[in-house]
C-alpha cells in the first residue's frame, strides 16, 4: 500500500505552465513552484494574481497549470 506522501506527490516531475499568455515545460516541479512563487512574491496586481494561480495549481500537484478561465 501506499504511503500517504507518495499519493500527494506529481507522477511525474514535468510539468507544463501557462502563464500571462506564455507556455513553458518545466523538468523539475521544485524549480517551477519555486519560479512562480518567486514571481508572486515580487509582483502586484493582475499579474500577482496570475502567477499565485499557478502557483496554487503546482501545489495541488497538476501537471498542466493554467492561469487562464476555462
Amino acid at each position: 500500500m501506499l504511503k500517504t506522501p507518495e499519493l500527494a506527490m506529481p507522477r511525474t516531475r514535468k510539468v507544463t505552465t501557462v502563464c500571462n499568455g506564455r507556455c513553458e515545460v518545466w523538468n523539475d516541479y521544485e524549480e517551477a513552484k519555486a519560479y512562480f512563487l518567486e514571481l508572486m512574491m515580487t509582483t502586484e496586481g493582475e499579474e500577482h494574481e496570475r502567477a499565485e494561480c499557478v502557483f496554487i495549481q503546482l501545489l495541488h500537484g497538476l501537471e498542466e497549470c493554467s492561469d487562464e478561465d476555462e
